[in-house]
């Protein structure tokens, strides 16, 4: 057996995200040695993708939000799937995350009276996303760093190690959680440069390691994105809950074919931009479903007229939640109407002066003239939808964050429940601040509560570990490259933004024939910075949960959020109550969908919405329960 490099820590975080970042502050801050680990470099984060803002009902445009109605927007755009309590503590705590993020040094854009600015987005009532141009992500993950930093310094100044109690450690790969008496006891991982193995010795892991957009063709998710913290969480014994909701982000960029999947932020639409398709026509008002007719325009002057006065004017359609608009666009591409490249146009360039999209969009106007020689401010973009964000994720519970193996713990975009079927623009960024704080706390919680009575890495969890990952050396199988291509055009054709049984049931074949040829996996070379190894480490993750996704599509027989069932188009009431929770029979085994009810809505919650409106998503007898006494309000338990 090799030597591994051993590390010791109280808290280790899986993942320098914005949600990994702000657990490993506050572990930090409860005076806890934290470990963060990143695959890639620190700061290259997928949340610097997300351009739009941070969605926070602070009030600052319009005086109406509350975190009541971020609550209620919240849950309609997830279609009544959410975990109700998380969906109240994000609404409730996301303004204090925001004026925190201040305080670590965010520069926000400002209204005249110098209050942070918030604008538009898909699915808000009102404007909620306190923003930084179109490169919000960026700032917030900036922002975290410099804190991180600053955290450093003190140390340096207490400990005479600015490492002492917070270090990052980058271009780290984690494979296994090993346990000891079924609590969690650590990491097991590799340097992407050296390949030499090391283990992180830890009674607490928080796992930040973001989606699996990776596993398929059309992504807006970088090359990290193979769903590893997913994976490390199920064979640890974790359970993954809705795994079939997956958001393909209406406005990716289809041409050139080399930028494919690259997002188009939401806020050209929030500023105003509109979509037509290749006959010049504003098609989404053709698409707006039954549950949202009165709360969006029903023409283009009324539309047009709601960006100067809200409040005698309904929103433009443009801006319901993602998973309609995908929709929309999809349909109108198989309709014929698409653009020559197989999309839609975007169009701002005749909506705003071209100073005012340059001061508002300067990131996307970049992007679309570096990258496909197209001037946003002249002509229209074309755009399509791209696999973006996994709703469904790690089984947490709401208030710790915590899974049921002990010592583990998830945020961010790897913990699921929070967004329901279909997440809003904007409650992303939210959500990490929000959750990636309570995860911290509830990590540093559970050591402490430890005492001196801390499980230990055993010796065969090394041996295993090792053997498991030096094998694609010694086998004599295929290429993974030409594995993981199968892969995506398998998971993009079959199990995509459209699916239908017979072609989920066809997936799940090729997903089960894909497991067996990833197993004899093989690569030439050592283990110094060797790309084709890490695939073939990546590639059993990325068919596990890619597995747990197919089979939770073909479960849930209904079409809600971004679930569409070409055979079952409807929402089904019946099914509004069911989560679907993903397992594995045993370590390394076959995995197993299981029912479970959604948590309950409290009541005081359930009285936000009108009854007419419940009707559209919930059963008979759970509506007439509006009529019954009320009682005091007591926090939604998991029945």
């Amino acid at each position: 057996m090799s030597e591994f490099e051993r590390y010791e820590y109280d808290v280790v975080v899986i993942g320098a995200g914005g949600a990994g970042l702000r657990a490993a502050i506050e572990a930090r801050e409860h005076g806890l040695r934290t470990a963060i680990i990143c695959k890639s470099l620190f700061g290259k984060a997928h949340t610097v993708m997300a351009e739009g803002g941070i969605a926070a009902s602070m009030g600052n445009v319009n005086s109406k939000d509350s975190w009541q109605v971020h609550f209620r927007d919240t849950m309609r755009g997830g279609k009544f799937l959410n975990n109700p309590r998380m969906a109240e503590l994000h609404a409730k705590e996301s303004p204090d995350r925001v004026w925190e993020l201040e305080t670590y040094g965010a520069l926000f854009d400002r209204t005249e009276d110098g209050r942070i600015s918030q604008r538009n987005f898909g699915g808000h009532e009102y404007p909620r996303l306190a923003h930084v141009g179109d490169r919000t992500g960026l700032e917030l993950i900036r922002s975290l760093q410099q804190k991180i930093v600053s955290l450093q310094q003190d140390d340096l100044i207490e400990h005479g190690d600015a490492e002492a109690r917070l270090k990052v450690f980058a271009e780290c790969t984690i494979t296994d959680l090993p346990r000891t008496d079924g609590a969690v006891s650590g990491a097991l991982g590799y340097w992407r440069e050296s390949g030499k193995f090391v283990v992180f010795e830890a009674p607490a892991v928080i796992i930040a390691t973001g989606g699996m957009g990776k596993n398929f063709k059309i992504t807006s998710n970088s090359w990290e994105g193979t769903g590893d913290g997913l994976a490390l969480a199920l064979r640890s014994g974790a359970t993954l809950v809705n795994m079939e909701f997956i958001q393909f982000h209406p406005t990716g960029m289809i041409w050139p074919p080399s930028v494919k999947g690259l997002l188009v932020t939401e806020s050209v639409r929030g500023d105003g931009g509109v979509l037509r398709n290749s006959e010049g026509k504003r098609f989404m008002f053709d698409y707006v479903p039954e549950v949202f007719r009165g709360q969006y325009a029903e023409s283009e002057e009324e539309g047009d007229r709601w960006y100067k006065d809200q409040v005698n004017n309904k929103r433009p359609p443009e801006l319901l939640p993602r998973d309609e608009v995908a929709r929309a666009i999809n349909s109108e591409v198989k309709a014929g109407r698409g653009t020559a490249h197989g999309g839609v146009f975007l169009d701002v360039s005749t909506r705003l002066p071209a100073e005012e999209i340059l001061r508002k969009l300067p990131a996307m106007h970049h992007q679309f003239k570096e990258l496909a020689d197209v001037d946003i401010t002249k002509e229209p973009m074309e755009v399509g939808p791209t696999c973006h964000y996994l709703m469904g994720g790690i089984e947490v519970d709401a208030d710790t964050t915590a899974s049921r193996v002990p010592g583990l713990f998830a945020a961010g975009e790897a913990a699921g429940g929070m967004h329901g079927s279909n997440r809003l623009g904007g409650n992303s960024l939210s959500d990490l601040l929000v959750f990636g704080r309570r995860a911290g706390a509830g990590a540093a919680a559970y050591v402490l509560g430890l005492g001196d009575n801390r499980p230990k890495v055993m010796q065969s969890d090394l041996v295993a570990g090792e053997a498991a990952a030096v094998a694609p050396f010694e086998n004599e199988g295929e290429n993974p490259y030409t594995l993981h291509q199968e892969l995506q055009q398998t998971m993009n054709d079959l199990v995509g933004i459209i699916r239908r049984g017979g072609e989920i049931r066809e997936a799940i074949t090729a997903l089960d024939g894909l497991k067996a040829r990833a197993a004899k996996v093989s690569v030439e070379g050592h283990r110094q910075f060797n790309p084709g190894w890490h695939l073939a480490l990546d590639l059993r993750n990325m068919l596990t949960v890619s597995t747990c996704v197919a089979l939770a599509a073909l479960e849930r027989e209904e079409s809600r959020g971004g679930h569409t069932r070409e055979d079952f188009p409807g929402m089904n009431p019946k099914w509004r109550g069911v989560n679907l929770i993903c397992s594995l029979d045993g370590e390394g085994g076959s995995a197993l969908i299981e029912h479970k009810p959604v948590p309950t809505i409290r009541r005081d919650l359930f009285e936000l919405f009108e009854p007419a409106e419940l009707s559209k998503y919930f059963t008979e007898a759970e509506v007439a329960t509006l009529d019954e006494p009320s009682v005091t309000p007591e926090q939604g338990t998991e029945s």
